[in-house]
Formats: C-alpha cells, sequence, structure tokens
C-alpha cells in the first residue's frame, strides 16, 4: 500500500509540475513570444535598440535564443537573421552558438527529467515515430550529427528527442553545437548582408540557403521513411515462411489413409477369418 501510493504521489507530482510547466510556457510565449516576433521582424527597430543597450542588449539576445530554442515553437529562423543583422554575421553566429548551446542544454536536462510528457507538449505521436529510429540504431550520433548539420531539418524536434535516448550530455552538446553551424552561418551572413544594404548579396544568400533547406528536407524524409521501412521488416520476420507453412495442413492429414485403409483390411480380414470359422462349424455339426 505505501508503494502504490508513493507512485501515485510522485504522478500526481509530476502531473502537477507538468500542467504549470505548460502554464508558464503558454504565458511565455503570449508575453514574450509573440512580441519577440514582431519585434525581430522590424531589423531598423531591433538593431537600433540593440546599438542603444550594448552589453545588456546582448544579454537580452542571448536569452532570445535560449527561449526560442527551449520553447520549441517559437521560430528561430528570423532570431538567427536579426542577430546578423544587428551583431555582423561573426558576432551575430557566435551569440546564436552560445545561446542555442545553453537552450539545448536546458531542453536536455528537462527532458531527462519529465521525459515524454514534456516531449508530447509539442510534437505529435507522428513527428517522434518518424525519428524513432534514432533511438536503437547503433550509429545513433552520426545519424544524429548528419541529420543535424543538414539545413531545414526539425532541429527543436532534434533536440527534444535526444533527451529520449541514452546519449550522454557531453556526446549531445558536441553534435547539437557542430551540426547547428551550417544554418546559423547562412542565417546570420544573409541578416549581414541585410544590415550592410548588400541586398544582392543578401538574396544569393537566402535563395542558397532555401535551396539547401529544400534538399535538406528532402534528404531528411527519406533518411526517415528508410529507417521506418527497415523497422517494419524487422518487426514482422518471415511472414513468407510462416504463410507457406500454413498452406500445407493436407500434409499431416496425408500419412493417416494407410492407416485407415490398413484398419479396414484388418477388419476385413478378421470378418473373413471369422466367416470361415463360422462355416467350418457348421459343416462339422452338419457331418455328426
Amino acid at each position: 500500500m505505501s508503494q502504490s501510493n508513493t507512485s501515485k504521489r510522485k504522478k500526481i507530482i509530476a502531473g502537477v509540475v507538468i500542467g504549470i510547466l505548460l502554464a508558464a510556457i503558454g504565458l511565455l510565449v503570449w508575453l514574450v513570444g509573440m512580441p519577440l516576433i514582431r519585434f525581430i521582424t522590424d531589423p531598423e527597430r531591433f538593431r537600433a535598440w540593440i546599438d542603444a543597450h550594448a552589453f545588456t542588449g546582448r544579454l537580452a539576445y542571448l536569452g532570445m535564443v535560449i527561449l526560442q530554442v527551449v520553447i520549441a515553437i517559437i521560430p528561430g529562423e528570423p532570431l538567427e537573421i536579426a542577430g546578423g543583422y544587428a551583431f555582423g554575421a561573426l558576432e551575430g553566429t557566435f551569440l546564436c552558438m552560445l545561446g542555442s548551446f545553453v537552450g539545448s542544454m536546458i531542453v536536455f536536462l528537462l527532458v531527462r527529467r519529465f521525459g515524454m510528457k514534456l516531449v508530447g507538449i509539442f510534437f505529435s505521436q507522428e513527428k517522434l515515430q518518424s525519428v524513432k529510429f534514432l533511438k536503437t540504431s547503433t550509429k545513433k550520433d552520426i545519424l544524429f550529427l548528419l541529420i543535424f548539420m543538414i539545413p531545414g531539418t526539425p532541429k527543436d524536434l532534434l533536440c527534444y528527442f535526444a533527451g529520449l535516448t541514452d546519449m550522454k550530455i557531453g556526446q549531445w552538446m558536441l553534435i547539437c553545437s557542430f551540426g547547428r553551424i551550417p544554418s546559423l552561418v547562412t542565417s546570420t551572413i544573409g541578416g549581414s548582408a541585410l544590415g550592410d544594404k548588400s541586398y544582392l548579396f543578401a538574396v544569393i544568400v537566402f535563395a542558397v540557403a532555401i535551396a539547401i533547406s529544400v534538399a535538406g528536407l528532402l534528404i531528411y524524409n527519406r533518411i526517415c521513411k528508410k529507417h521506418a521501412a527497415a523497422a517494419n521488416a524487422e518487426e514482422q520476420p518471415n511472414q513468407p515462411i510462416q504463410s507457406a507453412q500454413t498452406i500445407q495442413p493436407d500434409q499431416s492429414v496425408q500419412p493417416e489413409q494407410p492407416v485407415q485403409a490398413d484398419q479396414a483390411n484388418q477388419s476385413s480380414e478378421s470378418g473373413g477369418s471369422a466367416e470361415s470359422s463360422g462355416s467350418t462349424e457348421s459343416s462339422g455339426s452338419a457331418a455328426q
């Protein structure tokens, strides 16, 4: 009884914590996330605000990046472009990398603590099933890194899903840090080009980034489908062999037919012997 009460108490506490966390996330999205998106989509205003606040502006930008990683429904690309616009390509990339590093670490630790209850807030079962192969693959480290490095792949999903695997936090932090570099660099370089009024160069950068992202999504979907098909094949092994075995029920019945025939022959022989013995007895009695 005590153990069951303890487990119920833990479930209740976990449910309350998840509820509070969900409410806090919703409040942050409403009070901070939406104004943040509107703010960073006005690059001139954002840059002026950064210039006016100097060091505290950079701390505020770091907080924005961390918040975007933790609250997966906030898009990251506008924030990365705004970082390049406000700080330049080099400093913008550094600040984005630092904020993403801290945010990814927070997400990993939260998922390790709350598990699927937290992950299910942001992602559907269908999306989680699409990356399920990463949990059981013996090459999950390499796959995570390769998928993370492809621009256009759902890095927020991968970031949350990594906490559900047995990967160590040190490995994950290296993977997500290096894996984010290609997409961060293209976004901040494009933003920096906009800030310098190099519009043609910015268009070229964004066009190349979009093309790579589309190709990356196609590659990502192909990888997911390939591993999903392999997983289904492993879950349903030797089905043709089993069906072939079940189609042959007559073979087990056929050997019984000679036995029945032998029994019939034996009964006929016994009947014949009985008749012959009967006739012999009757002839003997007649002779007497």
